[in-house]
């Protein structure tokens, strides 16, 4: 498997209003929401993460701050649980973010969709493979299998072909 057939960077678009999810987004970004324990945008990123992949670029806007803090390095957290004994709490910290992936940035500078939110992404993923994720939309494998994201990029080692997840929604869903 050469390096230009792996798939290495990950693409979080995260710049949109959130209008869909008003008025619980109306001061917090809608990938900070919470599912049980988790922002929606760490369950996203955990899962390229476990495909493989260690380079994230989130395309962010006015107001999404809270992403980029979420994924730094808290100093004054971790010393504060460290000094109080709670290493488990600290190590759960620090899982957040580890070591050996990057947490990139770029800003969307005027809100013109998805397809210009990606393009955004342009000068950070180079003309390599990279995968979308769109942190609102949580997918997980089917019976603790893989999840999705790394289910893609194998399917991308062997074909190396751009590929698309889709799921079947009823139409009353709908």
């Amino acid at each position: 498997m050469s390096n230009q057939t792996r798939v290495r960077k990950a693409v979080f678009p995260v710049a949109g209003l959130g209008t869909r999810f008003l008025p619980a987004t109306k001061a917090s970004p809608k990938e900070m929401l919470p599912v049980v324990d988790k922002p929606l945008i760490q369950y996203a990123v955990e899962e390229a993460y476990e495909a493989g992949i260690r380079d994230m670029v989130f395309v962010t806007g006015r107001s999404k701050r809270a992403i980029e803090d979420h994924f730094d390095t808290a100093y004054e957290l971790e010393n504060e649980l460290e000094q109080a004994g709670k290493q488990a709490m600290l190590e759960l910290v620090r899982s957040i973010s580890p070591a050996d992936m990057n947490c990139l940035f770029v800003r969307q500078p005027r809100s013109l969709g998805l397809g210009h939110a990606v393009l955004c992404a342009e000068p950070l993923v180079g003309n390599e493979p990279f995968a979308v994720i769109l942190a609102d939309d949580l997918m997980v494998g089917e019976n603790g299998g893989p999840g999705v994201m790394a289910q893609m990029t194998a399917a991308f080692q062997k074909q190396g072909r751009s590929l698309l997840a889709v799921q079947e929604v009823p139409l009353e869903q709908t």
